[in-house]
């Protein structure tokens, strides 16, 4: 966990294992000053990007929270089927 994400980027090949790709991901939250930037973070790697982008983006959820421009953008993509269920999920989660 002493790595930087500078020094990974420069050899990090595609690795599908937890010890491959998990301490990647939480080497990309530790170096991260918001939500946003802890998901470029691990995307900025490569290899197994979208996993690592996941684990570095739950973690900093819960440290950051997501901010609201970042949500909106999201559900504006959504259909309205879809957008109904998120929003749902979202106001269940805050009871």
């Amino acid at each position: 966990m002493t790595r930087k994400i500078e020094n990974i980027r420069w050899d990090y090949k595609f690795d599908e294992t937890c010890p491959g790709s998990v301490p990647e991901a939480i080497i990309a939250y530790l170096e991260a000053k918001d939500f946003e930037s802890a998901v470029r973070n691990a995307v900025s790697l490569g290899g197994d990007a979208d996993t690592q982008a996941d684990i570095a983006g739950a973690i900093a959820e819960a440290s950051f929270g997501i901010p609201d421009e970042i949500i909106a953008a999201c559900l504006a993509k959504l259909d309205d089927n879809l957008s109904g269920i998120v929003q749902r999920w979202r106001k269940f989660l805050k009871k």
